[in-house]
């Protein structure tokens, strides 16, 4: 996706150990119009698939999911990092470790929003080494729900995740795919 790509471009910054940071426009700091955009692309993309309703981490993920849904007219769960005390004593729960963070973080659904049986399409920002989006996957699978696709705004196809997603047997859909971002210079895969 072009207009994507030009913000990696203009904005995007290495910061060394495969971390790209683009929070002025997709994570701290949001362009709406830009996530409005990739909700259509992604809505374009997972048309046939006949999503229940899509599912994402908390934070960076909301704000591609829920432009996804909006054009898809479907609910968005998020995958909270923290049990608030609204949530029921039974969850779904797995850990995923965080790229960004250095350390593993949580991931808690309330069973009242992953029903059995319905089907899921996991849309997230970023796709690297795969591990968040196989704690969402597993998520789907404690709930007995069918995962019908993934979708992810960056990928970074030097680490690899793509690879650790093959055996689930959905599209994979990233709207960028950057191959190296050696020296600060971003090589993309169209």
């Amino acid at each position: 996706m072009q207009a994507l790509k030009d913000r990696i471009l203009a904005e995007g910054r290495y910061l060394q150990n495969g971390i790209l940071r683009v929070d002025s426009f997709i994570n701290h700091q949001v362009d709406p119009e830009l996530m409005d955009a990739c909700g259509a692309e992604f809505a374009r993309a997972f048309a046939d698939c006949k999503a229940d309703r899509i599912l994402t981490a908390e934070i960076s993920g909301i704000a591609p999911a829920l432009m996804a849904a909006r054009h898809l007219n479907l609910p968005v769960v998020y995958a909270r990092k923290h049990k608030p005390v609204t949530m029921p004593d039974q969850v779904y729960f797995t850990v995923a470790p965080s790229h960004t963070k250095g350390n593993m973080v949580d991931l808690i659904v309330s069973p009242d929003y992953l029903p059995r049986g319905e089907k899921v399409l996991i849309i997230d920002d970023f796709l690297a080494s795969g591990s968040t989006i196989l704690g969402l996957v597993r998520l789907v699978q404690a709930a007995g729900a069918k995962l019908v696709g993934i979708g992810t705004l960056i990928e970074k196809s030097f680490e690899g995740g793509r690879k650790s997603l093959e055996t689930l047997g959905v599209p994979v859909v990233s709207l960028v795919c950057i191959e190296s971002m050696e020296n600060g210079e971003f090589k993309f895969i169209d």
